[in-house]
């Protein structure tokens, strides 16, 4: 019984990509899976921070590190060919980069606007797309492909600071992400968002780390506390794994009971 438990939540070899892999959640991830025998690529913008990260998770497994942008087509592009050029297939995209902005309403700048959408929507797209080929040679009825999104608790209510692209754009994600979850199941690709509350990372640490604002955030957490790393690779090794198959197209709340009130 427990090697059929075992394999229902089983991603051993999976060939895994994860965007934003060097900090935050994304690192989280990234740990989670090479521990469980993935095979784990994580990409990011800063070389330095990326082979660190990526020297660090080797000892728990599999890690290689790839440095690109996100935040234009080329740049997913070339992403994509340097892991074709590597893999013949991907079992598991995981969408995590991302960048916030905050500033007053009135301030609120346009380069703001265009580089949170470039980075979380257009940049989720476009690497989805480009590596459509590899997800395809790993689909099958049994075992689909999957394509993880991350959203945020922003994106479906109002949040407590003013960042007004961040916001949108993770809406965005979130709209993209269902979209994306009808137009590929026919193709056995699987895509799903996981929708994050508090978590240790560059864009909480200035809230999480400031006792007023951290005990403002997390009295909203209906469980009083912020996520840990077991429950940010939890969820996603869950929609990666035999277990999560049969979802698509679906946002899991990943926020300590955040959205039960708002």
């Amino acid at each position: 019984m427990t090697d059929v438990i075992d394999q229902l939540f089983s991603v051993d070899g999976k060939v895994t990509v994860i965007t934003g892999g060097s900090r935050g959640i994304g690192k989280m991830f990234a740990k989670g899976f090479a521990m469980a025998g993935a095979k784990v690529y994580i990409v990011a913008r800063k070389e330095a921070a990326v082979t660190a990260t990526a020297q660090e998770l080797s000892e728990l497994g599999t890690c290689i590190p790839l440095t690109g942008d996100l935040g234009s087509k080329a740049g997913a592009d070339a992403v994509a060919a340097e892991i074709a050029s590597r893999e013949s297939k991907v079992d598991v995209l995981i969408n995590n980069a991302g960048a916030i902005w905050q500033a007053p309403l009135e301030d609120y700048p346009d380069s703001a606007w265009d580089k949170l959408w470039n980075i979380n929507v257009k940049g989720v797209f476009y690497l989805t797309v480009a590596l459509l080929p590899q997800l395809r040679a790993a689909a099958s009825p049994v075992s689909p492909a999957r394509v993880i999104n991350l959203g945020s608790v922003d994106a479906d209510q109002v949040p407590s600071w003013e960042t007004y692209a961040y916001a949108a754009s993770k809406a965005g994600v979130h709209m993209l992400t269902r979209h994306l979850g009808h137009q590929l199941a026919a193709e056995h690709i699987t895509v799903n968002g996981i929708v994050p509350g508090p978590f240790q990372s560059n864009m909480t640490t200035g809230v999480l780390d400031t006792e007023g604002p951290r005990e403002e955030l997390l009295s909203r957490v209906a469980l009083g506390r912020e996520g840990t790393w077991e429950d940010a690779a939890g969820v996603a090794i869950f929609l990666a794994s035999r277990a999560g198959s049969f979802l698509t197209g679906a946002l899991i709340p990943m926020d300590g009971g955040m959205s039960t009130h708002h």
